[in-house]
Formats: structure tokens, sequence, C-alpha cells
């Protein structure tokens, strides 16, 4: 057995308890001798030891259980990522079984903890194959506020049985100022908190979740659609008129591994997609970023152009909404739904996908004021669902300050 760590001082602290847990019974029966690093039982046939990053040494150990240690720490930059590697594949040779335990990771570091919390959303996602991978972890709800009441009542609940944590002393860091609300929230309370240059942090989005909002068919939407082609994702978001809840039509995105080798976006299924909402619902308005679908959105509003309420400023037809053309008008579009969500205006049917989406926007300052976007150019963190639900927003914006509704056709007409 192995305790596994990116630092000598960490495995020390597990290492540390193990004393207190072997009873004197256990160490007659079993020949236990117990060091600082090493724990020897049955003449040192059986063996839990400490060990570090040093990955290369860990290859091809017979271990049937590893302990990773604080894997928010298990970065790139101290091999903790090749570290985590080498025991997957000794515990795969052997058949056996290993247990990450952290504290909430910082998200953007891409830690260990981080990639097997995403691997945990994409299995829950339906985006990955379920692996056996058990995950548990308690977290504060979102809108917990950092006041003295509520971490009282809180508290208790996150810690479990940690019953040495005592609230008060913990209290006193939580209000303490020189120490960073995000940070309070990640240590105390099990919250993954945004980066700072994120546009928002789970706590915003996910107090949006209303589990009992459903799009039927009839229902009055606006749609949003952001399109790619290859790496990027394509997206279609709609938002309905009457209570601002967003809904996912569709999202068609670039599968992880060998399966991705020379993806393109299914065009088809993405028009027929569109069609459908057309049918379904009583569609106000679109919006689409005419990049790299320009044929498609030409033909869309030529078919529904027509009896949409609003039309886009933002192109040639009533659909196609040219981010390229007006940076001025997307700034001012994004910032108009970021209070709609910081206000709460908007509601969400919790969407995995959606949320991933809106949690990997980043902030891009311009001189028009604050926009959004990966976090890198070549970033696989898609923000494209993001994007569509942005259009579908300023839609409905348009159609409530100057839309009138649209009757619908019935193909009948009356004569004098």
């Amino acid at each position: 057995m192995q305790i596994a760590a990116v630092s000598r001082d960490q495995t020390r602290n597990t290492m540390t308890l193990m004393p207190s847990l072997i009873s004197d019974r256990m160490i007659e029966t079993y020949g236990i001798k117990a060091g600082a690093e090493l724990i020897r039982a049955n003449g040192g046939r059986q063996r839990l030891e400490a060990v570090t990053s040093s990955f290369r040494a860990l290859e091809g150990g017979r271990v049937t259980f590893t302990v990773l240690n604080e894997t928010h720490h298990w970065v790139t930059g101290n091999n903790g990522d090749r570290m985590y590697e080498t025991i997957d594949g000794n515990a795969t040779k052997k058949d056996s079984r290993y247990l990450a335990i952290t504290n909430a990771y910082l998200p953007g570091e891409d830690s260990v903890a981080e990639r097997m919390r995403e691997a945990f959303e994409k299995i829950l996602e339906g985006r990955s194959a379920d692996v056996g991978v058990m995950y548990d972890s308690i977290e504060a709800h979102p809108a917990t506020p950092l006041t003295p009441e509520a971490i009282r009542i809180v508290l208790p609940k996150i810690r479990g049985d940690a019953v040495w944590l005592r609230v008060e002393t913990i209290l006193q860091s939580i209000l303490d100022t020189t120490i960073a609300p995000s940070r309070s929230r990640r240590m105390w309370l099990n919250q993954i908190v945004a980066s700072e240059d994120a546009v928002y942090g789970p706590a915003e989005w996910d107090v949006l979740r209303d589990d009992s909002k459903a799009l039927q068919p009839g229902d009055e939407i606006t749609i949003g659609f952001d399109g790619g082609l290859r790496d990027d994702s394509t997206a279609l978001v709609a938002i309905r008129v009457s209570d601002m809840a967003a809904f996912v039509l569709g999202l068609w995105e670039k599968p992880d591994g060998p399966r991705g080798d020379g993806w393109e976006v299914p065009r088809a299924q993405v028009d027929s997609a569109v069609h459908e909402a057309f049918r379904v619902f009583e569609v106000q308005g679109m919006y689409a970023d005419v990049a790299l679908w320009e044929s498609y959105i030409s033909e869309w509003s030529d078919q529904y152009g027509e009896g949409l309420a609003v039309r886009s400023p933002l192109g040639k037809d009533a659909i196609g909404w040219d981010m390229r053309s007006s940076l001025k008008t997307s700034t001012l579009a994004h910032e108009r739904l970021m209070r709609a969500v910081f206000d709460r205006k908007i509601r969400h049917d919790g969407d995995r996908a959606l949320r991933r989406h809106v949690l990997n926007a980043m902030r891009r300052t311009n001189n028009y004021g604050l926009s959004f976007g990966k976090e890198s150019k070549d970033s696989p963190r898609k923000v494209d669902l993001y994007a569509a639900l942005m259009l579908a927003h300023e839609c409905l914006v348009d159609l409530r300050a100057r839309g009138k509704k649209v009757r619908k056709r019935t193909g009948r007409g009356f004569f004098l």
C-alpha cells in the first residue's frame, strides 16, 4: 500500500495518523514495525509506504491500494499528472484500487483533482463511458453567504465526521478580510470557485437551476445559434419568452480521443434541428452567428424570417448576427446577459453541458466593456453554448423592447 503526494510534507501529514489507527493486538498479530515513512508487516512481506512525485521510480510497483493525497496540488509543474498516470497504470496491472482525497480545486490549474471532476461530469452527461468511478463530495449550496449565522449552520454539515474542525475558529478565518473569500469557500465549504478571470463561478450559475422547468411544444421562444466546423462546437439554445428559462436544443461537439480524429460537425443534423425547432415551437426570433454557416443561415432566414417578430441588427437578413462586424454591439449584448444572470432573471433546467460552457467563459475586456472568450485560442474548454445563450437572450431583449407578436399565418384568405 502507498500514500502518495507531490511533497514529503503532504505524505507526512497522513503517515503520522497511522500509528493511532493500529491497535496493540494488530501489531502483535501481524508483526507490525512502524516507521515515519515505512510501516512493515509479516516480516516485510507487506508494506505501507509514503511516496512522492518521482513517477519513474513508481513504475511497475505491485500495489494493492494507493491513497492519492491532496490531488488539487497535483499539476504539470510538479509532475503530479505523470504521477497519477503511473499510479493508474500500476493499479490496472494489479487489478487494484486507489482513492484520491482533496480539497476543492482551483479551476484552470488543470490539476488531477480538476481532471477527475471533469471526467466524472462527462460520465454524467453521457459523453464518456462509465468506468466505475465513485465520486463523493459534500459541498455547500452555491448561494451560502459568508456570514456568521450561515457558517454556524452549514459548516457542521460540510465537515461531516471531522469533528476536530472547530466552527468558531474557522469562522474567524472566514471573516478575516486578509483572506480571499474564494479561498475560504474552497477550503471550508468545498465549493469550486472560479478563477478571477472567469465570467461566472458555480455559485452564480447553479443558483439559477430550476428542475421544474421544461420546454413544451407550442412555447414561444427566441433562439441563439453559434456554429463551428471541426474543433469548435455547434450550439442551439432557446429562451422561453414567458419566464426567461434557457434550454439546450442541440449541441454537436467533437468527441474525445480517437473518435474525434477527422470529425466534422454534422451539418445536416444541425439543419434538421433548426427546422424542427420552428415546427414544434412558436419562434419569435432567432439570432445566429454567421461565421462558417452563411449559406445555411441565409436559407433559414428566407424560409422563416418573414414570420419573426424581431430582425437581427447585425446582418443582411432577419437571422444572421455577424459578431465580427460590431464589437460594440456584441459587447453590450454580453453585458446585458451578465446582468440578467447576476440579477437572477434567467432560469435553466440544470443542463450539464450548458453549465460547463458557461463556467468555461473567460473575461475579455475591450474599449466598449466586458466581453468573453475561451481561456486560449486552442483551448478544449468550449464556450459555444454560452455564445448561443447570449444570442438567444439578446433576441429576447429586442423582442421585449421593440418587437411585436406576429400573427401566425393560417393559409386562409378573405375576398370582398
